[in-house]
């Protein structure tokens, strides 16, 4: 019998390997099928250049401005929308395959419905060109921002950084102009400007973030009776969703068939509000029925919300973000149109239609990635703070958006995931009412027990330290590094050209 123990080990080394081998092949196969997919889609974009471009002179460079076009649109869905579901799939609301068709669609949706007013703010807002000499020196500079841009972030992508698509597409433009015409050409103000959105962004996501779970905290964990506070309050926070979806589609969505002002946009999302109120009210306590007075129930009660959350902002990322693809791309075919690199570019339809599905195809193909990374490496996430993370992000990016101002998503998410940790470490170190909960529910009943508890309380460490000072050395870089790109690129272009 002894001879068979060798044999044994042996046969279960071979079929390991077998595996092994297998799990590379489907690896390796499902990466050729993506790329394969997304090579389809830039010659489709490309196609779609050459059939509805409309010009009679410079085809190339549109087409080949189209490709780069779609190219960034892959990069953004790969890198950016990750931000918006991330939180959902880290707390376990929802399957990752839910995720990537919750936000396809309403990334296309966004992008297709209210992505309009932010694209001249990427493509004029940042440069003056009026200042360019000409044309074909302006088409230049943004086939170098393009190239610049969708290079920095694929290179993050692979290797799993949440950088900014905005701060990429800013730092592109720049650098670019820069190196065409000098410093004078860029419009500092408006920089100054976006560069203090960055800043107060991801700021404000933190603090809306952190002010929803205290919220959510005191007015629903913390109470005797779990299920009646949330019969009562998850109506209400769904209705603030809804009204504030409703008056951000009003301002953008509508605006070409029915121009309407502020006030009667607010209008518009309190009525929202109250009729989501309405109706969720009976549906949240018909759902509740039955449910045990404990926390899993409150996080059962808070998928909902949570998955329509998710939807709105990936509806408004695809508003704000797809400027970053499709912003230089108009302004090459308005210049190789009409040679004029001063007056305000207009959008074609199938300009759109490229960010648009070029965001959700990079959404599928390469998403899963940094989706994982957002959910769970940051902070841990359950859906009632997942959906603190969510709404927090929509509402800001909403009014960035509204206010025509490129601000970064990524900044945006991320901070409101950092908000929601060091919340959570905040109000477990420094409230007295947290500790007596935590010390009542201990095993053990001794002042030394006390001791350990409260001392573990006092370190405990709830956001990864790691990965915030990584992810902000990647925000600082990746402005001069796409700024520096774009600049060598121009020159080779300008060279060949």
């Amino acid at each position: 019998m002894i001879p068979l123990a060798p044999t044994k080990l042996t046969l279960d080394k071979d079929l390991d390997k077998i595996v092994h081998i297998e799990a590379a092949t489907r690896t390796v196969a499902g990466g050729l099928v993506g790329h394969m997919m997304a090579v389809l889609f830039l010659g489709a974009a490309g196609t779609l250049a050459a059939m509805f471009a409309g010009v009679s002179h410079d085809a190339a460079l549109v087409i080949f401005a189209a490709v780069l076009g779609g190219y960034m649109a892959l990069n953004i869905g790969a890198n950016d929308v990750a931000n918006n579901v991330g939180p959902a799939v880290g707390s376990r609301a929802m399957s990752l395959v839910t995720a990537l068709i919750i936000a396809a669609i309403f990334e296309s949706a966004g992008a297709l419905i209210a992505g309009g007013d932010v694209v001249s703010t990427i493509s004029k807002g940042i440069i003056n060109p009026a200042k360019v000499q000409d044309s074909q020196t302006f088409i230049w500079a943004m086939m170098a921002a393009l190239i610049a841009s969708a290079i920095w972030v694929n290179l993050a992508t692979v290797i799993g950084a949440p950088v900014s698509t905005t701060h990429a597409v800013v730092g592109g433009v720049m650098g670019a102009g820069v190196a065409a015409v000098g410093f004078d050409l860029v419009n500092w103000g408006t920089m100054g400007a976006i560069a203090a959105s960055w800043v107060i962004s991801p700021l404000l996501g933190g603090i809306i973030a952190a002010a929803f779970l205290a919220f959510i905290k005191l007015n629903l964990i913390y109470q005797a009776d779990k299920i009646a506070a949330a019969r009562r309050w998850i109506p209400v926070l769904i209705a603030i969703m809804a009204g504030a979806f409703a008056c951000y589609l009003a301002l953008k969505g509508l605006k070409q068939i029915w121009k309407i002002d502020l006030l009667t946009a607010v209008a518009i999302g309190i009525a929202v509000f109250a009729l989501a109120w309405a109706i969720t009210k009976p549906l949240i306590r018909r759902q509740s029925e039955g449910m045990e007075n404990r926390n899993k129930s409150l996080r059962q009660l808070f998928r909902i919300p949570l998955i329509c959350s998710a939807a709105l902002l990936s509806f408004a990322h695809g508003a704000n973000d797809v400027a970053n693809a499709i912003g230089p791309l108009a302004a090459i075919l308005h210049s190789v149109e009409f040679g004029d690199v001063a007056s305000k570019a207009a959008v074609p339809g199938w300009i759109m239609v490229i960010g648009a599905f070029g965001i959700s195809l990079g959404l599928f193909l390469y998403g899963p990635k940094l989706i994982r990374m957002v959910g769970d490496q940051i902070t841990k996430l359950n859906p009632m703070r997942a959906y603190c993370v969510a709404l927090s992000a929509a509402i800001t990016v909403i009014v960035a958006s509204w206010l025509g101002l490129p601000v970064s998503s990524t900044h945006i998410a991320v901070g409101a995931v950092f908000g929601v940790g060091f919340f959570r470490e905040y109000f477990t170190q420094h409230s007295k009412r947290r500790r007596e909960m935590l010390l009542q529910s201990s095993s053990g009943e001794g002042p030394a027990d006390i001791s350990v508890s409260v001392e573990e309380v006092r370190h405990r460490k709830l956001v990864r330290r790691s990965h915030f000072l990584t992810i902000v050395v990647a925000w600082v870089v990746t402005v001069p590094a796409a700024a520096g790109l774009a600049a060598v690129v121009f020159t080779v272009l300008t060279l060949i050209g």
